[in-house]
């Protein structure tokens, strides 16, 4: 037999062993598919888990089974803590059914008790878990089927925390008391309030901490308020720390406001010169004042002790030991209802604060912060030396090293200057504090010059401080940050002399550890001594704190939203000054990025060359844009507003564009760079309007308001703004129905106003989010509900666009691209700390880079994640985080449903690899969030393929369309997968599929024998040395004569020709299959027209 015969005998072979092959697994699996699986899943789950929350199961049991349902913590100490189990068996197989599950939480969980479960306060992931188990003989045989889903990581302190209505047994409360790490127990409601547990830094201005209080669930103690009412008996205990006295005729300690918005009792106020100034309202309706003629001092933690029995006010004051007391009795019986309206400590509406501190609020066992006032003690020795400095240069001359006047340092010769003090110390500060803050003074001798030139003051002097010192204060050694000991002492004068992102700087260094040893009470000290100073960046510091409990400030949403206020306010005014050239827009660049760092651009770039070539030639959207970038400072622009304001003419006087015309004409109206012309600005505004600016309505309105005073066409064209868009002109209607000043609706309308300025911060109109916030916070508006979280919601998102906000990220920015990398760190963390979550994610990329350690890095990095707004590179990196860590420790369900959560956010923040990465999770059977299978359109009944296909569909949609990316390839393969199962379906295209197989084997099998003989024919051509034959012998065997010993002529000619016909017929039987296999992949790409 030939060889090419022995080839085509196992072709055969082969194929018919695959096509037997192929018949059984078809076989095998039509018949596991004619008996349905058990099924179980999750109908409908709550948001947020909480006692009574109902959960609903949808399963199917293919015979007899036991079903159950469980809530399982997570905590730092333990995993898989069950603390809720409901089992119910289903003896109806084959039937789709439904069952609803009413969960039922342990007070120590719903309630935030921390009874028998010690470990449930430290919550990290609650998890739904649904099992399903089959029944043979009436006991089980084994789970066949489960599902598990984790819910949004929250904070156990955020969920409801209504009390219990009764105590636990006393077998559980003697299993609590027993149990060794218990804490203070709470077996009953009680009267005792604490209104501030925290410091609370006070500047002076109208933002204050709201409280408010509910009636007493108890019956008993809830009689006994009622009954209060007329015949108080009350008492509260405040410290306060006094920095100023009052700027203001009076100044809120704390206040009472009703429903109606006035005063109720009690109301404490400090006068203008001291005096504390008690007013109540009488059972009569009449209001009574008294006052107690004493002056508090400054600098002094001062306790006021404020007691009210009837009509009797008992007042202790207290500091240094030293008690006043003061009685007065008033000519009626007080009323007091806690419940009517709110409470404020500090400033609030309708009543100015004090400058200075809060101590704890509550009504026993008070105490004070001590660090705050060695702080303040040294910060005044400072502040003594410093303008004792300042005026002795300023008076005579400078004081040089070897100058008489001067106590000098040489230790040779200080015996005899304390020999003879006032002969050689003529200046007027002691040695003893010439030598305690001798570093200062040095600082202070080395920049005389500069003091005498510019004729410095102390605020002005501590600005120089601190840019002298921010740009080297963290020197990198080996892989760690250090701070020399003279940058704190200067950082520390910085803000003792009124600078207070020095403040802010000294706060995250001791709360942080960054090149110094943390010290807790240190950073709180500063975080509030910075907060007291009014800085925008140190109060959105404490709020950010606050509001997530971090570094040892409590939570606490109505502190947060006191310190939120107040930066709202500013930013609501900083706006209007943004073009200032210490105010930028935040522009919004991530270091790790860079398609981000090729963004930018400078006056010397190509683009901007190009922009303002265009512009020259009249090109009405370049000298838009180039007005745009240098009024606002825009894409690494600097700030040129002479410039700026030629463009805007040039652009608007063309007439073609609406807004180039009233862009032009505010800054007429506003005298901006352009001398103001209220004359050609409402004409400009009036064509504007015409041409169709809905800006320019808004406009005309506040001309017609402001400038003519004619209030009724002002609320004409403001509503018809608003009804257009216009958030400047929703918020100025609701002014004008807050004030009543439309004389066609003369009379105020709260309601109206709120829905205004809620609307018009739904676009991030600062004053408008300030307006609602307020609103939101009191809940004294009727119809609205107190919701302090979402008022510091609105307020966050004003304050992360705060121009100096900017101007800092701007700086940090200019640092990096020109190598300053220890500059650029300082100041993205002073961005990091007021809770902007890209200065966070950019001040962990630079300790990565500058490799300083894990703790700078993961400190950013896990804050920045707090942010509804984080990068999606650090949400990324979070996730890998957790899931590579998921395989390693014991809780990986809940490491990995944290990486789903990551990865979630970032896909809905439009990230290409989250996507990616939710896609490959689909497949590993992780259940992925509702609200992510929303984003992306898949309904309750697509199966994991489904779900997969549509979020790699709208991840190819968002990826470079000329690159082969991830998300490209991923969904090419899923749809070549189904395509391939839809091939298989069908016994005649399963015999196709296995005989294109076949067919690539014979392919490749005669290719490589065909260039065998190819080979070896032309190989033997040549040889010369043959063995030796008969010439007759060589006549008869054409096939030798050609040089081939083994293969004749005739055999490789009929060889060749069946080699030609195998190939010809394995082409046709592949282009067959793929086109079989285009087909399917065609219907499974492309959807279906629905028919009507």
């Amino acid at each position: 037999m030939t060889w090419f015969h022995t080839s085509v005998s196992g072709f055969t072979f082969t194929a018919c062993f695959l096509l037997a092959a192929s018949a059984l697994r078809g076989v095998s699996t039509h018949g596991d598919d004619a008996a349905p699986d058990s099924f179980i899943g999750f109908d409908s789950v709550p948001d947020r888990v909480a006692d009574g929350s109902v959960v609903r199961v949808r399963y199917r049991c293919s015979r007899p089974c036991r079903l159950a349902v469980e809530v399982v913590l997570s905590t730092l100490r333990k995993t898989d803590l069950v603390v809720f189990r409901r089992k119910w068996i289903s003896s109806t197989p084959q039937t789709l059914r439904v069952q609803q599950v009413l969960l039922r939480l342990p007070p120590s969980v719903s309630h935030h008790r921390r009874l028998v479960h010690g470990s449930a306060a430290d919550t990290q992931n609650v998890t739904l878990r649904a099992r399903l188990d089959d029944l043979k003989g009436g006991s089980e045989i084994g789970s066949v089927a489960g599902i598990h889903k984790v819910q949004r990581v929250v904070r156990l302190s955020l969920w409801p925390g209504t009390a219990p209505a009764g105590c636990p047994s006393w077998s559980a409360q003697l299993a609590w008391l027993t149990s060794s790490d218990r804490l203070h127990q709470c077996p009953h409601e009680t009267d005792v309030v604490d209104l501030l547990k925290f410091p609370l830094a006070s500047t002076g201005e109208r933002f204050g901490v709201v409280r408010r209080f509910r009636p007493f669930i108890s019956g008993a103690l809830e009689r006994v308020r009622l009954h209060a009412v007329t015949e108080p008996s009350t008492a509260f205990s405040v410290w306060i720390y006094l920095l100023k006295w009052c700027q203001k005729k009076h100044c809120g300690i704390i206040h009472h406001v009703d429903k109606e918005h006035l005063f109720d009792s009690v109301l404490m106020q400090l006068s203008e010169t001291g005096d504390i100034i008690i007013q109540a309202r009488l059972t009569t309706g009449e209001d009574e004042a008294f006052r107690t003629h004493l002056m508090l001092p400054l600098w002094k933690w001062i306790r006021l002790d404020c007691y009210i029995l009837d009509s009797k006010v008992l007042l202790n004051v207290t500091w240094d030991a030293k008690s006043h007391r003061f009685e007065y009795v008033f000519r009626n019986s007080i009323h007091f209802d806690d419940t009517d309206g709110y409470f404020v400590i500090g400033g609030g509406r309708y009543m100015q604060g004090f400058a200075g501190y809060f101590g704890p609020f509550k009504y026993y066992r008070l105490g004070t912060d001590e660090e705050l006032d060695r702080a303040h003690v040294a910060c005044q020795e400072m502040r003594t030396l410093a303008k004792a400095f300042l005026h002795q240069v300023a008076e005579s001359r400078l004081l040089s090293p070897t100058d008489k006047a001067v106590c000098s340092y040489d230790p040779l010769r200080r015996r005899g200057q304390f020999d003879n003090r006032e002969a050689t110390c003529a200046q007027t500060w002691s040695v003893e504090t010439q030598q305690k803050h001798a570093t200062l003074f040095l600082f202070l001798q080395g920049v005389e010059e500069i003091i005498q030139r510019e004729r410095l003051g102390v605020k002005r002097l501590g600005s120089v401080l601190f840019e002298l010192t921010v740009g080297t204060i963290f020197l990198v050694e080996g892989k760690q940050i250090k701070i020399p000991s003279e940058s704190m002492v200067l950082l520390q004068a910085s803000s003792c002399f009124g600078n207070h992102r020095a403040s802010l700087l000294l706060a995250t260094i001791y709360l942080s550890g960054l090149g110094h040893p943390a010290d807790q009470e240190k950073g709180h000290a500063y975080s509030l001594i910075g907060a007291a100073g009014d800085d925008r960046f140190a109060l959105m510091h404490a709020g950010f704190k606050h509001t997530h409990g971090l570094d040892g400030f409590p939570q606490d949403m109505d502190v947060a939203y006191g310190y939120y206020s107040n930066v709202g306010s500013q930013s609501s005014i900083d706006r209007s000054r943004t073009h200032e050239h210490k105010q930028y827009t935040p522009h919004l660049i991530y270091l790790g990025d860079e398609d981000d760092l090729n963004s930018l651009t400078d006056e010397s770039s190509d683009v901007f060359q190009y922009l303002q070539y265009q512009a020259e030639r009249g090109d009405l959207e370049s000298q838009r844009r180039l007005g745009t970038m240098l009024y606002w400072g825009q894409n690494g622009v600097s700030k040129d507003i002479a410039s700026a304001v030629k463009w805007f003419e040039r652009s608007a006087m063309q007439m073609k564009h609406p807004e180039a015309v009233y862009d032009y004409a505010i800054l007429l109206m506003k005298g901006q760079g352009v001398r103001r012309n209220y004359t050609q600005g409402f004409q400009l505004l009036k064509k504007a309007a015409a041409m169709g600016s809905i800006n320019a309505l808004n406009g005309l309105g506040w001309y017609h308001g402001i400038v003519l005073k004619d209030h009724r066409n002002a609320a004409k064209y403001f509503e018809q703004a608003a009804l257009n868009g216009s958030d400047d002109g929703m918020f100025n209607l609701g002014i004008y129905h807050l004030t009543g000043e439309n004389p066609d609706k003369p009379w105020r309308n709260e309601s109206a106003a709120f829905e205004q300025f809620l609307n018009a911060s739904r676009f991030g109109h600062a004053a408008a989010s300030v307006e609602a916030a307020w609103y939101l916070s009191t809940g004294s508006l009727r119809g609205v509900s107190q919701d302090v979280e979402r008022a510091v919601t609105l307020l966050r998102n004003v304050c992360k666009w705060n121009g100096h906000l900017g101007f800092m990220m701007r700086e940090a920015l200019q640092a990096h691209l020109q190598g300053a990398w220890e500059e650029a760190l300082v100041k993205y963390i002073l961005a990091a700390e007021t809770g902007l979550g890209l200065a966070q994610s950019n001040a962990a990329h630079l300790c990565e880079e500058l490799g300083v350690g894990p703790d700078c890095r993961w400190r950013y990095l896990n804050h920045s994640i707090l942010n509804s707004d984080s990068h999606p590179s650090t949400l990324l990196e979070i996730g890998d985080y957790y899931y590579s860590s998921a395989g390693t420790r014991g809780n990986s369900l809940s490491l990995a449903e944290q990486a789903v959560s990551m990865y979630s956010r970032a896909a809905l923040a439009g990230s290409p690899q989250g996507m990616f990465n939710l896609a490959v999770l689909a497949q590993k059977g992780h259940v992925l969030p509702r609200s992510v299978l929303d984003f992306f359109s898949v309904s309750r009944g697509d199966g994991v393929e489904a779900v997969m296909e549509k979020i790699l569909n709208r991840c190819a949609e968002i990826e470079d369309d000329e690159a082969v990316t991830p998300c490209a390839v991923a969904l090419l393969g899923l749809q070549m997968g189904r395509a391939w199962r839809s091939v298989t379906q069908s016994r005649a295209q399963l015999l196709l599929a296995y005989a294109a197989i076949v067919s690539i084997f014979v392919l490749v099998v005669v290719v490589s024998l065909q260039g065998c003989l190819e080979r070896s024919g032309g190989a033997s051509a040549p040889r010369r040395r043959t063995p030796s034959v008969s010439q007759a012998e060589l006549a008869d065997d054409p096939g030798r004569a050609a040089g081939n010993p083994w293969l004749t002529v005739n055999e490789r000619r009929r060889l060749s020709q069946a080699g030609d016909l195998a190939v010809t017929l394995s082409g046709a039987c592949l282009t067959a299959f793929w086109t079989t296999l285009l087909y399917h992949l065609l219907r499974q790409s492309i959807p279906s027209t629905a028919t009507q």
